[in-house]
């Protein structure tokens, strides 16, 4: 699915039936913030249908997949595959940066946008600026202290990852989550 020619999905086909699906940015990142921090439970699954659907389809496995697909922004699994994964932003965590780059960047002011489609917050998100705070952080985040020669731009640089380092999550990413959530439902 292209955001340039394609009208962003606000419901998803289950066998067949079109199921309205929550779209809004502030569904998915609660839905991030979810799997990030709770154990895979049928409890939680339950609670993630009915934060997405305000009609849960029967195929629930169909369901978990289309959330997935969703939240993933129309791409695969084997568009995101990456290999490994580092972590270097948290949606609560780092929210006041996050919150100022839009209304710096793009002049949207998070707290008073009534509806923002989930793909456009990503596609936003990811075109942020370098200028602004939180793509600063998340550089100094990803750097590989190991790789940096110069001993006092390695210091500067332990020292932001100090500064700026994301409390530690028991769980895995997102993406393993729903993996678990599948076969929970396999059984």
């Amino acid at each position: 699915m292209n955001i340039l020619t394609n009208k962003l999905p606000v419901e998803v086909n289950i066998d067949g039936v079109l199921y309205k699906i929550n779209s809004d940015y502030r569904t998915s990142i609660i839905f991030s913030k979810l799997i990030e921090d709770n154990e895979v439970t049928e409890d939680l699954i339950l609670e993630i249908l009915n934060l997405y659907y305000p009609v849960i389809p029967q195929n629930i496995e169909q369901a978990i997949d289309k959330i997935s697909w969703f939240y993933d922004c129309g791409k695969s699994k084997d568009d995101n595959s990456t290999g490994s994964y580092k972590k270097v932003f948290d949606y609560d965590e780092d929210a006041q940066y996050i919150y100022s780059a839009f209304l710096s960047q793009y002049r949207i002011d998070l707290q008073e946008v009534e509806y923002l489609h989930w793909w456009k917050f990503k596609a936003l998100f990811e075109a942020i600026d370098d200028n602004n705070e939180i793509i600063k952080i998340m550089k100094y985040r990803s750097i590989d202290l190991s790789k940096i020669q110069d001993k006092e731009q390695r210091n500067f640089y332990k020292k932001m990852q100090e500064n700026y380092k994301l409390k530690e999550k028991v769980n895995e990413a997102d993406l393993q989550a729903l993996d678990e959530m599948r076969k929970l439902l396999v059984q």
